[in-house]
């Protein structure tokens, strides 16, 4: 049952506020970069897995969040998520070596891709269906502007504070979300439990996405496929890929479920969002790159030229939302 008043507008501010922080971290750390390499003593292609391993934990568990909210019940997993990945921002934020801030920032990101979708799904069920245009719309808009301002959060904390600082501004935010979904969120039942879970394709799915990223990272520096290990990993990532869809296709409680790939308007939607995704996420992370290191830009000034897309990001993005 949808909620009404104060109680509808509390739970859409906390769980916006929740997916803005998963979304605001996917790009604060580029213009942090520079700093991150000279402060641990890493190289960029190094430092640059900071922003990758993120990522590849992301892809990887986002498509297995829906699976995941019904067998822990969507308010549990929700929760959860916010809580770890508060956790994890103290910890990456303590990180003394590369290692460290690489390895956090991958358990930050398997608890940040749990709150994008499911974010999604409260916000549905908070609000009427003759007002979802109203609520997709607002969680558009915070999807876009996010990783568009986080490069200018990142800037002016890296310039008047220090790197480490990115991190741990998440803290307070984190805590308050997780307080007011625990105490406002309503809870649902795990439908998931009893059901068989699929190792295989969590195994799949893992090895296929991280051989591709690894592919994607390092496939230049490695002349491509004149090295061993990059042919290997194209490999896995071609044959673990179709196994997973085959295997998903093929069971009856998949991790990822396929057959809504049936719907045109659900499918026209993942290309339209692949396609602004690469163009998005590409440019917030080389143009910071490109800034410093060849323009001599400061971190704050950096993030200020990119602060100007996220409006215009932004508008389009709800204008769309709001008239699906």
């Amino acid at each position: 049952m949808a909620e009404t008043g104060f109680k509808k507008w509390i739970i859409t501010i906390t769980v916006i506020t929740a997916s803005l922080l998963e979304l605001i971290d996917t790009t604060i750390v580029n213009v942090s970069l520079p700093q991150i390499q000279g402060n641990l003593g890493a190289t960029l292609t190094d430092a640059a897995w900071v922003v990758t391993g993120y990522s590849v934990a992301n892809v990887i568990i986002l498509p297995m969040s829906g699976w995941l909210g019904s067998f822990f019940g969507r308010k549990n997993y929700f929760l959860t998520s916010i809580i770890i990945f508060t956790i994890a921002s103290f910890l990456c934020g303590n990180a003394h070596s590369l290692t460290e801030l690489i390895g956090f920032r991958i358990l930050q990101g398997i608890a940040g891709g749990g709150l994008i979708s499911t974010a999604q799904a409260i916000l549905l069920e908070t609000w009427p269906p003759e007002q979802v245009g109203t609520a997709t719309a607002l969680f558009g808009l915070g999807a876009i502007v996010g990783p568009t301002i986080g490069p200018t959060i990142g800037g002016y904390i890296t310039d008047h504070a220090a790197w480490r600082w990115i991190f741990y501004v998440n803290i307070p935010v984190g805590c308050l979300a997780a307080t007011f979904t625990y105490l406002f969120v309503k809870k649902t039942p795990s439908d998931g439990k009893g059901n068989p879970i699929d190792w295989w394709g969590i195994a799949l799915l893992a090895i296929s996405v991280g051989s591709l990223q690894t592919i994607l990272e390092k496939g230049e520096d490695e002349d491509w496929f004149s090295t061993t290990y990059i042919v290997v990993l194209t490999v896995t990532a071609v044959i673990g890929l179709l196994l997973f869809i085959w295997r998903e296709s093929s069971i009856e409680f998949p991790i990822v479920n396929f057959k809504i790939m049936r719907h045109r308007s659900f499918s026209a939607g993942m290309v339209t969002s692949f396609v602004l995704g690469l163009g998005l996420y590409g440019s917030t992370f080389v143009f910071p790159v490109f800034c410093q290191s060849l323009l001599g830009f400061s971190a704050q000034q950096t993030g200020e030229v990119l602060f100007p897309g996220g409006g215009i990001y932004g508008n389009v993005d709800a204008f769309c939302w709001y008239n699906a």
